[in-house]
């Protein structure tokens, strides 16, 4: 499969989103940045952020511009769709096709997307025992940028929605997310700047 990272794709955005961070500064320092970052963007988007107990209290979900505060994680989560099908079941192994777009916080011109290349997504290979998922990605923009690992707070949303998979005209899942550092890939982690995305995830067709 062809590459086609769109609008842009950093070719060296590992080593680029570096500079979006202050080095100089100390950790709590770095943090604090952070924080006012995802301030910033709840504030720009008119974001309303809920607590985990309303969003169970709506079935686990979030309404228009909600964003649900995942209080062990620190990952902020809007369920757009749902998604048609089925969740990933308890010990099943599969592969999931991912389509998305990347937003550095820290620098908001920095982003990759891969979300209107359909026939180009991103792949993941994935296993859920009970509620934990053990994932990598095996091909894609992701992957050539950060490398195999995926990043923690992608897997938070598994829980709450379904991948379909039976034809790639299903009505996919979409979720948006705001990812601190401690639940990022390696660049997220080591410069402590959060990134925000929209994922959409579905099993490989076939599967």
């Amino acid at each position: 499969m062809k590459r086609r990272i769109i609008p842009l794709l950093l070719a060296f955005a590992s080593v680029l989103s570096f500079f979006s961070c202050n080095k100089g500064e100390t950790y709590a320092d770095q943090k604090k940045r952070e924080r006012q970052y995802i301030d910033n963007f709840i504030s720009r988007r008119g974001i309303t952020v809920i607590e985990e107990a309303t969003f169970k209290a709506q079935g686990n979900r979030t309404n228009g511009n909600q964003y649900v505060y995942m209080n062990n994680t620190g990952v902020y989560m809007n369920i757009t769709r749902i998604g048609a099908g089925t969740p990933l079941q308890n010990q099943e192994n599969t592969s999931l096709y991912i389509r998305f777009t990347e937003i550095n916080l820290g620098d908001t011109t920095k982003y990759m997307s891969n979300m209107y290349s359909p026939y180009d997504p991103d792949i993941m290979s994935i296993k859920r025992e009970g509620t934990t998922f053990t994932a990598s990605f095996t091909y894609g923009g992701m992957l050539a940028s950060y490398g195999a690992s995926v990043p923690a707070g992608w897997l938070v949303p598994l829980n709450y929605i379904n991948v379909g998979g039976a034809t790639a005209t299903e009505d996919v899942s979409l979720v948006k997310l705001i990812v601190p550092h401690s639940q990022g890939h390696t660049v997220s982690s080591g410069n402590v700047c959060p990134y925000y995305y929209e994922i959409s995830f579905q099993r490989s067709p076939g599967l």
